[in-house]
């Protein structure tokens, strides 16, 4: 599959998983919990739901030995992605078209570190070569 079908199929399984962690963090607030505990229960069933979804629908390999890659993926986008908002937030801008501007480049930004670092067939192999097999 070519990287443009890729990236077609990336932003709108982004869409799907955008609504799951939406939906998870209301059930949780609409049950009365803490927002904070909401918030953590809403990202960590998110990561596992867009782990799922991306990697069966984008990549085509959801095995879970890219988990561990794909969370910390996920940490540095959030990382940077906070970065940019409060960059923008100081120049004046509201959060809300703050993020606005800022999403297209996180996608992007996602798109090549998923690529690169946790759906790289060619990078697991060679990461797995002197290990011994399993009997």
């Amino acid at each position: 599959m070519s990287q443009g079908r890729k990236f077609i199929r990336f932003l709108l399984v982004g869409v799907l998983n955008t609504a799951f962690g939406f939906a998870v963090y209301a059930a949780l607030i609409y049950a009365r919990v803490p927002v904070w505990l909401a918030l953590i229960g809403g990202n960590v069933a998110g990561i596992c739901f867009n782990f799922l979804t991306t990697g069966h629908f984008v990549f085509l390999d959801a095995s879970l030995v890219r988990l561990p890659r794909f969370a910390a993926v996920y940490l540095l986008c959030y990382a940077a992605n906070y970065a940019a908002i409060r960059m923008l937030i100081h120049m004046g801008l509201g959060s809300i078209v703050a993020q606005a501007l800022i999403s297209p480049c996180m996608a992007v930004l996602s798109f090549l570190l998923m690529s690169r670092y946790v759906f790289n067939t060619s990078r697991m192999s060679e990461a797995s070569v002197g290990k011994p097999e399993n009997p």
